[in-house]
């Protein structure tokens, strides 16, 4: 057990662990349809080390650390990315569907392109100026978040012949230590490109829908931007699929 927030009189919220073995309801360490998979996943037992006071105290969020502006990922370098504008919020639960309150959310995903501005992504489509690509967010009181960004573009990988990945954004989740760390994709619906990706396709059928978010038209501004929504519970019946170990891709 252990808390959320920095606020120690939060409610006490179970954090999954690190090194917890994978459920029915995640992707296997190892999928043959996902090639790299094969140099990722771990060939040994885990072992389990000592927490040191670094794990166990680290990040430290307060106040001013992340800002309004880190969850607009629209505008850099003087200028508004290209693409369409979306919303993209939602809440963190427990299994018990409690808030999880002050837990840093970051987001990271290709341009309107389908690329990354990554020194390994060169696949011939145009770099944004106006467009990191990444973000961070606390939730709030209620265990809401939002961010605005850009739609990302599928874009071409080499894992099998004409491979695209679809448009999807990466999230990473922090509790109140470095090793209280949890990755999962997020998806948008109907895409075309499901039927091939084997990312998607690693978690089981009937899972995998809890990674796709819902058209929110609620969260849509009129003439700016769609709205799109996606929560994300931590473990339990209804957990969102976690990566077991970070992926690049």
């Amino acid at each position: 057990m252990s808390h959320l927030s920095n606020d120690r009189t939060a409610t006490p919220i179970e954090w999954p662990s690190p090194y917890r073995d994978q459920s029915a309801d995640h992707a296997p360490r190892d999928f043959a349809d996902y090639r790299t998979t094969a140099l990722r996943h771990p060939r040994q037992p885990l072992i389990l080390l000592p927490q040191r006071l670094t794990e166990l105290t680290g990040p430290v969020l307060g106040e001013g650390r992340v800002t309004d502006a880190d969850s607009d990922l629209t505008r850099a370098s003087g200028g508004e990315a290209q693409g369409q504008r979306i919303i993209v919020h939602g809440r963190v639960l427990d299994s018990d569907g409690r808030a999880v309150r002050n837990a840093l959310v970051e987001v990271w995903q290709a341009n309107a392109a389908g690329r990354y501005r990554h020194t390994l992504d060169r696949w011939p489509a145009p770099l944004d100026p106006h467009f990191t690509g990444a973000g961070r967010v606390l939730t709030d009181s209620s265990g809401r978040y939002s961010f605005t960004t850009i739609k990302p573009g599928a874009y071409p990988w080499g894992n099998h012949s004409n491979a695209w990945r679809p448009a999807h954004i990466h999230f990473s989740l922090f509790g109140t230590a470095f090793t209280q760390r949890l990755v999962t994709q997020m998806y948008f619906p109907d895409d075309p490109l499901f039927f091939q990706d084997p990312i998607y396709n690693s978690v089981p059928d009937g899972v995998r829908q809890r990674m796709v978010s819902a058209y929110d038209h609620d969260a849509t501004r009129e003439s700016w931007a769609l709205g799109f929504r996606f929560d994300i519970v931590l473990r339990g019946r209804n957990a969102t699929p976690f990566e077991g170990e970070d992926h690049d891709d």
